[in-house]
């Protein structure tokens, strides 16, 4: 038999070792995100194929505060419709100025609502609000980008308003958030709707009913609610599938 000349073996054995160090290396970087140049708004950070968007930082707070917002956005249908009883605990993501948090709060008083921001600016705001108003079951929540830092097992509902397109690591905050709710814990999505271009909001801060399914289904969610009365937005209701 003719033997192979050891230059050979020594050129065989190194493509071996990068061909293996190219795999660990492909594994060790495995992500679910992509990257492209930033769109107008966007931070060019891609998750099952939509660009996430920059965060509106606190100095929008007027705007989330504007007296047109009741009527423009149907609060009060939001509300009335929220899964919830005078016990539950609620968990509002990304609080900002508490527009939500401190109608919520009146509507569990045998509950608590977290508060959960990861702007400084807005925890002192968040805080010194509840104290204005004289809520002893509003709790603030120093989060971060990847975890809104609750308790496990203690959420019956998280939501989050106009928040979720602008979650930098939306996989690790859906586990994490799943980690926070109890058995039968349900996540809302209030997101404007991407699908009507009537909708005068930039595109990048609105989500399609699609969309919001292909991701939370992604992350051990099923969609129980589509409520259809909120006259710009989705009113989507997750909960845990099996």
């Amino acid at each position: 038999m003719k033997q192979v000349p050891f230059y050979c073996l020594m050129i065989l054995s190194l493509c071996l070792v990068f061909s293996c160090q190219a795999q660990t290396k492909s594994k060790s970087t495995d992500s679910p995100y992509t990257f492209k140049n930033p769109s107008y708004d966007g931070i060019g950070k891609v998750y099952m194929g939509r660009e996430i968007s920059f965060v509106m930082g606190f100095e929008g707070r007027d705007w989330l505060e504007r007296q047109e917002r009741e009527q423009e956005e149907s609060i009060a249908l939001a509300l009335e419709n929220l899964p919830i009883t005078a016990q539950s605990v609620v968990a509002d993501i990304g609080a900002g100025s508490g527009y939500y948090t401190f109608r919520i709060a009146p509507k569990v008083p045998q509950g608590k609502v977290y508060a959960v921001e990861i702007q400084d600016e807005a925890i002192r705001y968040l805080q010194n609000r509840s104290k204005e108003l004289g809520f002893d079951n509003v709790m603030t929540v120093k989060g971060s980008e990847a975890s809104p830092n609750l308790p496990e097992n203690s959420v019956d509902l998280a939501i989050m308003v106009d928040v979720y397109h602008e979650l930098e690591y939306p996989q690790e905050m859906l586990a994490e958030i799943r980690k926070s709710l109890k058995s039968d814990g349900k996540i809302l999505l209030i997101e404007y709707r991407g699908e009507d271009p009537e909708v005068a909001i930039k595109p990048l801060h609105k989500m399609t009913v699609r969309q919001a399914k292909k991701e939370l289904e992604a992350n051990g969610f099923k969609l129980v609610q589509n409520g259809q009365f909120m006259s710009i937005q989705h009113f989507l209701v997750f909960e845990k599938a099996d």
